[in-house]
């Protein structure tokens, strides 16, 4: 009989759009079948409101990806983000009794007391992540297993994140008959899917502005530095949506308009424009048509981006990395998708900006090779990277049984 066919599935629920991603994975590598998207409803201020409307969408998005890529899905990784999700530090310590070689038993064990963090109430760990171990006071070591030592513990970055969002977001993909095989932070999707691992090496941050949030990773080498999420100290955020009602109040016009005029005429840049440039504004029918400066309304843009950016600069600065990401930052999500918006960041960050694009899928369409798509296909990456060892399980499982079973 022939193998199974092994589908992964990424599920990226933004609070504008919903898109799904269907690989399949062939002797170790993914291929691209088919993808779906749809506008989400039942969002407010990147939380959930209408977990019913969520799930609506959600549904939507799979049926279109489902028809897409020819085939039908059980389950998905799904992406998580939000003004909900916050990084912290944590560390976890084991005395070993005396001094003898470190088995990977001792790892684990010194992983799971990192892992039980006390938090605060309405909390959970989204994602822990281990910086280094520390043998015997000395740390600095990725990998601590034969080493002697009487002493191990172990420095995590932890994402946590709200209990109660976290369940209506689960519950909506359950609504959609959809399982969720792991939930992952949204900016480290985009990190798997955009950047290398040997990208990494010298210091590189993922920033996924979303069009209600705007999340960030930050890694030097291996080692994760920062997971969080970008909002000024009173708590509101700074996103896609940010950049929109500033044009609004600025321009005298609806959100809806406001959104058109970003997207068809918007920059970050406005030293391109000359003083005398205008273009029409949306207006009511009963209304006479206007005009409004470009230059004008790029400087409204290019204010609220170097906003976003000082703020991420502060983020960075917190954690020693300011002026050291010498791998640069790549930037993701919809809110990327707005003219020289990496000029901004290069001259506020202090190195070099890209976009952050997918990556390592084969047949993935030219048509998706854009910064909202690569939360997406990072989840699918995630899942295809579950499924993988799921398998390699089952495969080990298999071959002990047969080895195993007496003969008959």
């Amino acid at each position: 009989m022939p193998d199974k066919a092994i589908y992964a599935v990424g599920l990226d629920a933004g609070s504008r759009t919903t898109r799904v991603v269907i690989c399949i994975l062939e002797r170790g590598r993914l291929r691209f079948l088919g993808a779906g998207s749809a506008p989400s409803e039942g969002w407010v201020k990147s939380r959930i409101a209408n977990q019913v409307a969520v799930s609506a969408s959600i549904r939507t998005a799979v049926s279109e990806a489902q028809a897409s890529a020819g085939v039908n899905v059980e389950s998905a990784v799904v992406g998580m983000g939000g003004q909900t999700v916050i990084g912290n530090n944590g560390r976890g310590a084991l005395e070993l009794g005396y001094k003898r070689e470190i088995q990977s038993d001792d790892v684990d064990r010194v992983m799971k007391r990192a892992w039980k963090a006390r938090l605060d109430e309405d909390r959970m760990i989204l994602q822990l992540y281990p910086q280094d171990f520390v043998v015997d006071g000395i740390a600095g070591h990725r990998n601590p297993d034969r080493m002697l030592a009487d002493c191990l513990a172990v420095r995590v970055h932890l994402a946590t994140v709200s209990i109660q969002e976290h369940n209506a977001l689960i519950g909506a993909v359950n609504l959609a008959s959809i399982l969720v095989e792991e939930s992952v932070f949204e900016p480290q999707a985009a990190c798997y899917a955009a950047v290398r691992p040997e990208d990494r090496r010298e210091g590189i941050a993922v920033l996924d502005i979303g069009a209600e949030s705007t999340g960030m990773v930050v890694y030097y080498g291996d080692s994760l530095q920062l997971a969080c999420t970008i909002q000024k100290p009173n708590g509101s955020q700074i996103c896609g949506d940010s950049f929109t009602r500033d044009l609004a109040q600025a321009m005298r016009l609806c959100f809806e308009d406001a959104e058109m005029v970003k997207i068809e005429y918007g920059s970050a840049s406005p030293d391109a424009c000359a003083g005398n440039l205008h273009v029409e504004l949306p207006t009511p029918e009963e209304r006479e048509p206007r005009e409004g400066s470009l230059r004008n309304l790029n400087i409204v843009l290019e204010s609220r981006a170097e906003e976003l950016f000082a703020m991420v600069r502060k983020e960075l600065e917190q954690i020693q990395m300011d002026g050291a990401l010498a791998g640069g930052v790549f930037v993701c999500g919809g809110g990327a998708q707005l003219t020289d918006v990496l000029d901004v960041a290069d001259q506020e960050l202090r190195c070099q900006a890209r976009f952050g694009l997918p990556s390592g899928i084969r047949d993935w369409p030219e048509d998706f090779k854009t910064p909202e798509w690569t939360t997406a296909a990072g989840l699918a990456m995630y899942s295809a990277k579950i499924k993988e060892k799921n398998e390699q399980r089952r495969e080990r499982a298999g071959w002990l049984g047969k080895i195993l079973r007496p003969v008959r």
